[in-house]
């Protein structure tokens, strides 16, 4: 099917940058829809434009934006850290309410596919505020009737960020020497991996752990 539609959230993040590059050219999608909170400019080409459709809208008001939600599928790729919210209830506000908020509204247009960037060792049992979090998300998600959920858990992310991270530098410097399970992904290999999964679009739960990333893009 050459005419699904997409919806991606976060499309200025790390992750979600290197989602809508690819997003754009893929053939199974006609339609990219990107949700910001202001404008932003994108280098394109003809064929990119002619299939993307940027909405700026404010994020506390989600409801109000129906046609972003009446798609076949939805990317979130919302996310920040809580050193950039300023406390751990800003930061909630980014990686639950938000996505939360999108999840329902898009179960509630009549999406078929969630897929959402979390985090490895997501749990909502853990005892770490991050993790926790992001294993909130998990299950709200996983609880609403999609036809299919896409969830993808990546260690430490490599890629290029506005700002400086003197522990990213090092665990790049030193992922040799880490557990596959916990050594860094780049942003690209995980956009790749959770495109690939959108473009499949198989029914059922698929859970996507970080060490399986490497796999699944060098196929």
């Amino acid at each position: 099917m050459t005419t699904r539609s997409i919806a991606l959230f976060g499309a200025t993040g790390l992750v979600g940058r290197e989602c809508l590059k690819l997003l754009l050219d893929r053939p199974e999608f006609a339609r990219v829809l990107v949700a910001v909170r202001r404008d932003v400019p994108l280098d394109l080409s003809a064929a990119q434009r002619a299939k993307l459709e940027l909405h700026v809208i404010d994020f506390d008001h989600l409801a109000s934006h129906a046609n972003l939600f009446a798609v076949d599928q939805i990317l979130c790729a919302l996310g920040t850290t809580i050193r950039n919210a300023g406390s751990q209830q800003a930061f909630r506000i980014v990686d639950f309410t938000y996505p939360e908020q999108i999840a329902r509204l898009g179960v509630e247009h009549g999406a078929r596919h969630f897929l959402l960037v979390s985090a490895l060792g997501a749990s909502p049992r853990s005892s770490v505020f991050y993790s926790r979090v992001k294993g909130e998300f998990e299950d709200a998600v996983l609880a609403l009737p999609y036809r299919a959920h896409t969830i993808i858990r990546p260690s430490l992310l490599l890629g290029d960020r506005a700002e400086f991270r003197l522990g990213e530098k090092v665990a790049e410097r030193l992922g040799f020497l880490t557990p596959r399970k916990y050594k860094p992904v780049h942003v690209r290999d995980v956009a790749r991996a959770l495109v690939a999964a959108a473009a499949a679009d198989h029914p059922g739960v698929k859970v996507i752990e970080s060490q399986e990333i490497e796999r699944i893009t060098a196929r």
